[in-house]
């Protein structure tokens, strides 16, 4: 019991209440698993109802609180009232966490259609403007805040390794030049915006698209020997977010053993 206790007691997030856009699998579930064992209650956040609430269930189980929201956050009505069902819930978000994103197959700039751009460029950032903006003034009133953008070694440039994804590139690139200009504007009320870019990170997914000559080659290229863990983002993440990451505010982290000094 007293070591049950003393873990409990070392948890960085206790009380907070955090929202995470994409939660129904991959990085995002993961950051959001990371942030209930830390102590938070976690609004975990998808189209996906039942997946995001599968995930919930999980880490209720493990002694941790968390609820499924169903929203597309590249709706303004939707994300509003999601806000309101988490601030129903919980009376007041402190964290969010815009870790919704996609991008379609490669296709060179003549065969990208408009549907296309247009589809990119709304999940990975008009998403993270709606729920910034909607969380911006209850986050004002308590004079305190994150905001944590999700972003991707691909801002800085293709990946030597992998296919090209043109609009996802300059998406995650727009991503963090919107980090940068709300972390000023939103700095005097106390609230920080921050980014955290990952490089490949062995989700299912990745797994799944590449072989393990492929993947063999990613690892022998990077600094570090390696690729990341859905568990490294999410630990930057829980960084940011704790009282440890208080004063840094707009700065994109690179999570991808080394691969972005390359």
């Amino acid at each position: 019991m007293r070591g049950e206790e003393a873990r409990m007691t070392e948890r960085q997030l206790e009380r907070v209440v955090a929202i995470v856009t994409g939660a129904s699998g991959g990085i995002a579930a993961g950051i959001a698993r990371a942030l209930a064992r830390e102590g938070a209650r976690v609004a975990l956040v998808s189209r996906s109802l039942e997946r995001t609430e599968r995930i919930a269930r999980d880490i209720e189980a493990a002694g941790g609180a968390a609820a499924a929201f169903a929203a597309d956050v590249t709706r303004a009505d939707d994300v509003l009232t999601m806000v309101a069902g988490v601030l129903q819930r919980w009376g007041h978000v402190d964290v969010l966490v815009n870790g919704v994103g996609g991008f379609h197959g490669k296709a060179s700039i003549e065969e990208i259609t408009e549907a296309q751009w247009d589809e990119v460029m709304a999940l990975n950032m008009k998403s993270a403007f709606l729920c910034a903006q909607a969380v911006a003034r209850p986050m004002k009133a308590r004079r305190s805040g994150r905001i944590i953008n999700i972003g991707s070694q691909a801002a800085s440039g293709p990946n030597p390794h992998a296919n090209s994804f043109l609009p996802y590139g300059a998406a995650k690139a727009g991503l963090i030049g919107f980090t940068k200009h709300l972390a000023k504007e939103l700095g005097p009320f106390g609230i920080t915006v921050n980014a955290v870019s990952p490089g490949l990170t062995l989700t299912e997914r990745a797994k799944k698209n590449r072989d393990a000559a492929t993947l063999q080659r990613i690892v022998a290229s990077t600094p570090l020997r390696t690729v990341v863990e859905p568990e490294d983002t999410a630990a930057a993440v829980v960084f940011l977010a704790s009282a440890a990451g208080r004063y840094i505010t707009g700065v994109n982290l690179n999570v991808n053993a080394g691969a972005a000094i390359l």
